[in-house]
């Protein structure tokens, strides 16, 4: 019986099983027409040494691009000492302190001009710290934030939840900060923008407030964040539209920064009267209200005025990144130019 069940397994005389080799087609033997590149010394050559060229080329556009940024950084962290010193207390937090800046421009600054601030030693790369929020609270849903990545700033100790919650939203810039034109023997404030600085995507798809007839109703039964001043529904008290949730400051404060030195976008001069073209040369000052401390991290805080090209900002490191691979690619060119010449030389001679 056992040879009988060994032998049932082998095909039987006059028996024809099926093949398992594929069928004799183009498509299952891979005989598809395919074009297969020639790699000969020509065609190498040329493409390294067009693309160096390509790359050195667009690199010192964006270079010379970025140079032409007119810009103007203006760090307050010691100039504003007193205020730091009483902000080291947190229980100075409902104590108004305000400081003064001047400097001057000795060359106008024609076309828009941006304010931004900037802090240094400031990290938002910690993974606790960035998953710390509540996208769907962000959204103006009813969400219950004790289930979400918000921890510890979620709800306060009689059970309050907070609006909005998070790490990173308890952590926003607060410092208030306006710029006057000290014009002969007047003082003239400098009318700023403070909407329209946030990106489109973020202002009417990723934020948004609850549905009610007013803010203040919207957000009822919750509290401000710890750090913060005043209720999420009074950030911008003069601009519904630019209030709760949808503010820009908050908007562009929650999109944070993969490096620990970073700017964010503040405000942008408007363009009328004196100001038509931009900002002319002269005296001027910054008035701020200090309420966000950096000793205690050993961070630093910046003003910076500055103007935009095509390009951006006057950030050269893409021209120096393009300068680079350009360099790298020419190099390799003639290196492979010169292994070339020389393995034919040798081929020339053994064939004599």
């Amino acid at each position: 019986k056992k040879m009988e069940n060994k032998t049932s397994f082998l095909p039987q005389e006059g028996e024809v099983r099926p093949s398992r080799c594929p069928d004799n087609s183009a498509f299952k033997q891979q005989k598809l027409p395919a074009w297969k590149p020639q790699l000969t010394i020509a065609t190498v050559l040329s493409s390294f040494f067009f693309t160096g060229t390509f790359c050195l080329s667009v690199g010192v556009c964006l270079i010379l691009s970025a140079n032409s940024v007119r810009e103007i950084q203006i760090d307050y962290s010691d100039k504003c000492s007193d205020c730091s010193k009483l902000r080291e207390n947190s229980s100075n937090w409902n104590k108004e302190c305000h400081c003064s800046v001047n400097f001057t421009l000795k060359e106008d600054i024609l076309g828009d001009v941006f304010m931004y601030y900037g802090l240094q030693n400031f990290y938002q790369n910690h993974r606790r710290y960035m998953i710390s929020r509540s996208d769907a609270q962000l959204l103006g849903r009813n969400v219950n934030i004790q289930k979400s990545y918000c921890t510890p700033f979620t709800t306060y100790r009689n059970g309050t939840p907070m609006a909005p919650c998070g790490a990173i939203a308890n952590s926003m810039f607060n410092d208030s900060i306006d710029l006057f034109y000290n014009l002969n023997s007047s003082v003239i404030q400098v009318p700023l923008l403070k909407t329209g600085n946030s990106w489109w995507t973020d202002k009417n798809v990723k934020f948004r407030n609850p549905k009610s007839y007013n803010l203040s109703s919207a957000f009822a039964g919750t509290a401000r964040p710890p750090y913060w001043q005043k209720p999420v529904y009074l950030l911008d008290e003069e601009d519904e539209r630019n209030n709760g949730y949808v503010n820009d400051d908050f908007i562009i404060w929650m999109r944070v920064s993969a490096f620990a030195t970073f700017r964010n976008l503040y405000r942008r001069v408007r363009r009328i009267r004196q100001f038509a073209d931009g900002l002319p040369a002269g005296n001027y000052s910054f008035h701020i209200s200090y309420n966000f401390p950096v000793t205690k991290f050993k961070g630093r805080k910046h003003v910076i005025l500055s103007t935009v090209v095509w390009s951006g900002g006057s950030n050269p490191f893409l021209g120096i990144a393009y300068v680079v691979s350009g360099t790298a690619a020419t190099l390799t060119g003639f290196v492979i130019t010169a292994v070339h010449l020389k393995l034919r030389k040798k081929k020339t001679y053994f064939q004599k």
